[in-house]
């Protein structure tokens, strides 16, 4: 049986800043065809693991390989689009310009109204770069990552600087490339986009991947469901020992269980008779989220995963 060549290999790799390991032992397999969404807290090393996608750092330790092959050869090959936060616009160009010239320095390049298109600025085509606003000049560079019409599109922040409607269109120009096969990795702080827009999510802390899978996956990792109810003037002692429990908060006279296991840690309540005003909600993404990367103990995240 042929095992598929990845879209995006790393296998341990390290990369350290002095005495900041920013990459930790980084191991990630991303598939062709896959949407990918990379979340960690800030410093948790998300630009790092990026840069060393695009060959633009090297690892100390380890490897990173783009289909099969070193990064700089991927992107020499034209198989690679990426679009960063950081650019200053390039003055007295107009965007159909400067998304021409891009295009043409890739061996097979998307037709430069269809990147644009595609990006939602076709109406932009005469205008001046150093003219657009915030939003546009971020859709700009959504079209120049798409101009070489690349096999894997690297995205980070793309929907920072954009409002709601605008980020809407983005992920709607987004799955329609994803749609023709194409890879999509994308680092984002909308955790909701994540959830909606990614076939899987990638967690990042410390350098070290503390989660991988699905949005309903991470949430049962970062603590499942939530029960609360009312104390009622009864104590809180053995509640963490509780079947499926695996945190305790106390607001007032309201208990909080994050749970493993709802249905028993409910049934275990109503043996105590302890289920006054029971609410049972499964955990948000940003609950799973602050559970696998808000503590600094990392080998306990990593016995959660």
């Amino acid at each position: 049986m042929t095992t598929k060549t990845p879209a995006v290999s790393f296998t341990g790799a390290v990369k350290t800043f002095g005495d900041v390991r920013a990459v930790d032992g980084l191991s990630l397999r991303i598939d062709a065809g896959e949407t990918v969404a990379l979340l960690g807290r800030n410093g948790a090393g998300k630009s790092t693991a990026i840069s060393l996608l695009l060959g633009l750092d090297e690892p100390d330790e380890g490897r990173v390989e783009l289909f099969g092959t070193r990064p700089q050869t991927a992107v020499r090959a034209g198989r690679v689009g990426a679009m960063l936060q950081e650019g200053r616009a390039v003055p007295r160009v107009t965007v159909a310009e400067l998304v021409g010239f891009v295009a043409r320095r890739y061996p097979e390049p998307m037709d430069v109204a269809e990147a644009l298109r595609l990006a939602g600025i076709g109406e932009l085509a005469d205008r001046r770069v150093d003219k657009l606003s915030g939003g546009q000049t971020q859709r700009v560079r959504f079209a120049v990552a798409l101009a070489g019409n690349p096999a894997l599109i690297v995205l980070d922040e793309p929907t920072a600087a954009l409002d709601v409607e605008a980020r809407h269109a983005f992920w709607a120009s987004m799955r329609t490339y994803a749609r023709r096969g194409h890879t999509v990795l994308f680092s984002t702080h909308y955790l909701e986009e994540a959830d909606a827009h990614a076939d899987r999510i990638v967690v990042i802390d410390h350098g070290r991947l503390v989660a991988d899978g699905s949005g309903d996956e991470l949430r049962r990792a970062g603590g499942g469901s939530l029960v609360a109810f009312d104390l009622a003037g009864r104590g809180t002692e053995g509640l963490s020992l509780l079947p499926g429990v695996v945190s305790v908060e106390i607001r007032g006279d309201r208990a909080r269980l994050r749970t493993e296991d709802p249905d028993a840690t409910v049934m275990a309540l109503a043996a105590l008779d302890a289920v006054r005003n029971l609410e049972v909600a499964p955990a948000s993404l940003d609950d799973a989220f602050l559970a696998l990367t808000g503590t600094d103990d990392l080998d306990e995240q990593l016995e959660r995963v």
